[in-house]
């Protein structure tokens, strides 16, 4: 079993480039069934999920290779999905 805090320590790499795309910021879980739908990466620029135009990386969970015990490997073949998000989770 893995703890959410476990998730926001290790770093999000895409396997397709190598590219770093930072730390699990928050997730979002499907209430209904039980499960992890997608993680959420803050966005370039963003210092802990602060200071920034508030832009994310929200990562399906499919897209997720490997969990690893310091990294998590994410296949991204096409751009990365762009959500703006407040802090009551709505979206623009």
């Amino acid at each position: 079993m893995v703890k959410i805090s476990d998730f926001q320590t290790k770093e999000v790499v895409n396997i397709l480039d190598g590219k770093r795309l930072g730390q699990i910021s928050d997730l979002e879980i499907d209430l209904r069934h039980g499960r992890v739908e997608a993680i959420v990466v803050p966005g370039p620029g963003k210092f802990l999920g602060f200071f920034s135009a508030g832009n994310d990386y929200v990562i399906p969970w499919r897209n997720i290779v490997k969990i690893g015990k310091d990294v998590v490997l994410v296949r991204m073949e096409e751009a990365l999905k762009v959500e703006v998000k407040t802090s009551a989770g709505d979206e623009y």
